[in-house]
């Protein structure tokens, strides 16, 4: 069988490098798991070296062969055939290739089922795919978020990560939201934060920042011991994380006043002065937000004192 493969001018690719890609795309045709293996390891080399091979090796036609491998019961052309996917994911043009071929059932089948690595790799790689938003409702209703919820519990500190850029990616569309929810990730999150060396924890406050924006998402976190750590983290963390944590605290507070009393209890308001002084705009509303409602707390309890 012949693999015509067909390049622009444009992807620079040579002809030793497009006689490479003919003959891996032959071997992912090929019946032998032997030769498919092969094949998938070699596009994934080759996708892995440098931008013009990602051109040349998704113009020759690769991602759907390399989609219908994501299935294949042998876990090393299932691994390879994966990481390549992931590598021609990073150039913005093969996004919609990727797509539109279908892969992402298959990614997520690796997501579930495949080696540590194959399943970080599928991670990183809808991390990549969900960076468009018109991807989001395919890669939610793929069944891809209860996988990556438990990724975080199980992956490596690079695995993890991935898996929670591509949740927060997710969680932006409302739709995915409560998938989510149902899938634990609240308490996923808080475990993270509570954990002595939380390495995740600018990525689990941005996470819940957007959580806590929808009413089944403010449920869920108020039911969890958050306020203490949301308090430590305005007095201490980096300005992006000061920010999400001043606003779940908003949200909190706006469902129930106990959440300002515990807060204000725990020496917030120094720390949201600080905030208000020297934090980014939105952090400076997030916490401008809150000490209005202190001295409205402030108020109330001094003319209930009156009475």
């Amino acid at each position: 069988m012949m693999i015509m493969v067909y390049t622009s001018k444009r992807s620079g690719s040579t002809p030793v490098v497009r006689s490479k890609i003919e003959s891996a795309l032959y071997k992912l045709t090929s019946a032998s798991s032997n030769d498919q293996r092969m094949g998938a390891s070699e596009i994934h080399l080759l996708a892995k070296m440098n931008d013009d091979n990602c051109v040349a090796i998704c113009q020759a036609g690769a991602i759907p062969l390399l989609t219908h491998l994501l299935t294949s019961a042998d876990s090393e052309t299932q691994e390879h055939a994966v990481t390549a996917i992931l590598n021609l994911s990073i150039r913005e043009n093969n996004k919609d290739t990727i797509m539109s071929s279908g892969a992402v059932p298959g990614i997520v089948h690796v997501l579930k089922k495949g080696s540590m690595e194959a399943r970080e790799n599928a991670a990183a790689t809808l991390f990549s795919l969900s960076l468009i938003d018109q991807n989001k409702v395919t890669i939610g209703s793929a069944g891809a978020i209860p996988p990556l919820v438990l990724l975080l519990s199980q992956g490596t500190p690079r695995g993890k990560r991935d898996a929670s850029i591509a949740l927060y990616n997710l969680c932006m569309h409302q739709g995915n939201r409560i998938t989510a929810l149902k899938s634990g990730l609240v308490s996923m999150l808080m475990k993270l934060l509570r954990e002595p060396q939380c390495v995740l924890k600018d990525e689990a406050l941005a996470i819940l920042s957007i959580m806590s924006s929808c009413p089944e998402g403010k449920l869920a976190i108020g039911k969890e011991e958050l306020v203490p750590i949301l308090v430590e983290v305005i007095g201490s963390g980096s300005p992006r994380i000061k920010e999400n944590a001043a606003a779940v605290l908003v949200e909190l507070c706006s469902r129930d006043q106990k959440y300002l009393v515990e807060a204000q209890e725990l020496g917030v308001k120094e720390k949201l002065m600080d905030l208000l002084h020297h934090g980014t705009d939105r952090g400076r509303r997030k916490s401008g937000h809150l000490l209005e409602k202190m001295s409205r707390l402030a108020e109330q309890q001094k003319q209930m004192a009156i009475v």
